[in-house]
């Protein structure tokens, strides 16, 4: 069975950094996104990478987070700097191994999801 696991998220205060991880075995073929969600809140696109490396991100976090992905230990990664309070939710890695066009921002296009890890900015 597929699965996307998260890890990497935890309690940082405003202005630090942390570096969010996604295994991904079996989705080398995937488009791979990351999404948010804050309590109270619609889930939120955040970045997203294609097969071929091209990155899409959300304007909140433009500038400020960086997507990558690493084909041989088949994981994805989502570096942040500079958190906000506001970057607080919990962060879900998602993937898309379908073909025809791909709609980044939108959470319809991922079948895969996981199961989310805490991030949590103190001011």
């Amino acid at each position: 069975q597929v699965q996307l696991v998260e890890s990497g998220g935890g309690l940082v205060q405003a202005g630090g950094s942390l570096r969010l991880s996604c295994a991904a075995p079996g989705f080398s073929n995937a488009a791979l996104g990351w999404f948010r969600q804050a309590p109270g809140s619609e889930r939120e696109f955040v970045a997203s990478i294609t097969r071929s490396g091209s990155t899409f991100y959300g304007n909140p976090v433009k500038g400020r987070f960086t997507i990558s992905r690493d084909y041989a230990r088949n994981t994805m990664y989502l570096q942040m700097n500079s958190l906000k309070p506001e970057d607080t939710a919990v962060y879900y890695c998602a993937a898309d191994l379908s073909s025809g066009e791909f709609y980044p921002y939108s959470q319809d296009q991922y079948e895969y999801w996981g199961q989310g890890t805490q991030v949590t900015v103190a001011s």
